[in-house]
C-alpha cells in the first residue's frame, strides 16, 4: 500500500477530512471500499466530476477499492441551489442521463483485478421505499435544528426552500449507509461544496449502525481571478465530445493561466511529483515555451478521449496555424476548429464570396479595406495559402469538408468561415 494520504494532499485534493490521522491509519491499514456519487443532472459528466474521478483512480492505484454511484434517485431530486429552486427533469430524460454517465465514468476507471470498481444505481435500493419505512428508518435519525443548520439552507430560508430540496440530504445519506451494509464501504469523498451531505452520511451510520466511517472532499478549483474553473464563455467544459470537442478540449488546457497551470496539473496529470516538480523547473526557465500547459492539456485529453484524439487535436492546431495541411484533418476535427473559432456562416447561393468579404467575415480583419490592405502586404491566408489577388473569389476548392475556410492575417491571428 503506498500513502496516498500524503498524495492526495501534495495533489491539493483534500479540502476537508473527518479525523485525517484516523483516515490515513484507515487507508494505510489495508484495502477499503470507498464510493463517489454523480447525479444526472445532465447529459455529461464535467471538469468538476473528472476531480473526483481523479481521486477515486489515485485510491484505486494505491489499492482500494472505488464504489461509483450514478443517483438515479438523487438525480430526480437534485441537491439545493444557493439561490433558486432546481428544475425537475423527466424520469425518462433522467434515466437516459443515467446510462449515459455510468457509460462515462465506466471508461475512467478499472473494473478489473481484486479492486476492480463497481458500478451502482441508487434507484435500486430507493424506488420500492415506502414513505413510512423511509421517515422511521432514516429521517428519526436527522434533528431538524442540525439541517437547517448547512449552509446552502440558511442561505435559502428567505427565498424558499421546498420540502423536496430539504430533504436530499436524507438521500445521500442513505446511500451511503446503504453501501456501508452492501458492501461494507467507509469512505465517501465528493467535493467541498458536497461536505455537509457526505458528513451527514457518516452521521446516519454513526446513529443508525454503530460504526465510525470516513469522509474526504476535494477543493474548488479556481482561476487565478476566483471564478469557477471549467467554465469558458461558452459554457461547461464536458467530457462528452459531442458537447466539448476534443479539439475544443485539448486547448482550453492549453490556454490554461500560468498562476494556475501546476495546480491543475497536479489534480488532472498521473505524473510522479519528480516530473511534475521537473515540469515546474523548466516552466520557470521559459515560460513562454507553456510547458506545463502542454503537459497538462495532452495527459488529461489522453485520458479523457484518447491519444489519436489528442494527436488529432494537436496537428489541427498546428495546421490553423500554417504548421500542417488544413484538409488532411478529419471533418469532426474541422468542424470543431470552425466552432472554436466562431466560423460565420455565408450563404452558398450563386457564387461563393470574394477574399475580402470573407476575411472581413472571418474576423481577422476589421474592414473590407483592411482585408485589401492585408493582402496587398502579403498579410492575408487562405487556409494556409498566401493570396495576393484582393478582387479573388473563394472556389470550390478553397471550401475543406464541412464547408469550412479557415482565414489568417499575419502569424497569429486566426478566423473561419462556413459556407452554406
Amino acid at each position: 500500500m503506498t500513502d496516498v494520504f500524503e498524495e492526495l494532499s501534495w495533489r491539493g485534493l483534500i479540502a476537508h477530512s473527518t479525523d485525517p490521522d484516523a483516515l490515513r491509519a484507515h487507508l494505510d491499514a489495508g484495502p477499503i471500499t470507498f464510493y463517489v456519487g454523480f447525479d444526472p443532472t445532465a447529459p455529461s459528466i464535467h471538469m468538476g466530476n473528472l476531480v473526483q474521478i481523479m481521486v477515486a483512480r489515485a485510491l484505486q492505484r494505491a489499492g482500494h477499492r472505488p464504489i461509483l454511484l450514478v443517483g438515479g434517485s438523487t438525480g430526480l431530486i437534485g441537491d439545493p441551489k444557493q439561490a433558486g429552486e432546481r428544475s425537475m427533469n423527466p424520469k425518462e430524460l433522467v434515466s437516459e442521463w443515467v446510462a449515459r454517465i455510468r457509460d462515462q465514468v465506466s471508461r475512467l476507471i478499472s473494473f478489473d483485478g481484486d479492486n476492480g470498481a463497481v458500478l451502482v444505481n441508487n434507484y435500486d435500493w430507493t424506488a420500492e421505499l415506502s414513505t413510512l419505512d423511509f421517515l422511521r428508518d432514516v429521517g428519526k435519525h436527522f434533528p431538524v435544528n442540525r439541517m437547517l443548520d448547512r449552509e446552502v439552507v440558511k442561505a435559502r430560508l428567505e427565498s424558499g426552500i421546498s420540502y423536496t430540496e430539504f430533504s436530499y440530504v436524507l438521500l445521500q445519506s442513505l446511500d451511503y449507509r446503504e453501501l456501508f451494509r452492501r458492501h461494507s464501504c467507509t469512505l465517501q469523498t465528493g467535493g467541498s461544496d458536497q461536505w455537509g451531505n457526505i458528513t451527514a452520511g457518516v452521521e446516519l451510520i454513526r446513529r443508525s449502525e454503530g460504526a465510525r466511517v470516513h469522509a474526504l472532499a476535494t477543493p474548488l478549483l479556481t482561476k487565478a481571478d476566483g471564478t469557477k474553473f471549467g467554465k469558458t464563455e461558452s459554457g461547461t467544459v464536458w467530457l462528452d465530445p459531442a458537447m466539448t470537442s476534443p479539439y475544443a478540449f485539448h486547448q482550453f488546457f492549453l490556454n490554461a493561466e500560468d498562476a494556475k497551470v501546476l495546480d491543475y496539473l497536479k489534480v488532472f496529470s498521473e505524473r510522479s511529483r519528480e516530473e511534475i516538480e521537473d515540469i515546474a523547473a523548466r516552466s520557470a526557465e521559459a515560460p513562454h515555451l507553456r510547458i506545463a500547459q502542454r503537459a497538462l492539456a495532452d495527459d488529461i485529453t489522453d485520458l479523457v478521449h484518447s491519444p489519436a484524439e489528442r494527436e488529432a487535436a494537436t496537428a489541427a492546431a498546428q495546421a490553423i496555424f500554417g504548421r500542417g495541411d488544413l484538409a488532411q484533418l478529419p471533418a469532426d476535427t474541422l468542424r470543431a476548429v470552425g466552432d472554436e473559432l466562431g466560423a460565420r456562416v455565408l450563404p452558398a447561393d450563386g457564387e461563393l464570396p470574394t477574399l475580402v468579404d470573407a476575411l472581413e467575415a472571418s474576423g481577422v480583419v476589421a474592414s473590407k479595406s483592411a482585408a485589401r490592405r492585408a493582402i496587398a502586404e502579403g498579410g492575408a491566408y487562405l487556409n494556409n495559402a498566401k493570396v495576393t489577388d484582393p478582387a479573388a473569389r473563394l472556389t470550390p476548392g478553397d471550401v475543406l469538408p464541412g464547408g469550412l475556410v479557415v482565414l489568417r492575417r499575419g502569424r497569429r491571428t486566426v478566423g473561419a468561415v462556413r459556407i452554406g
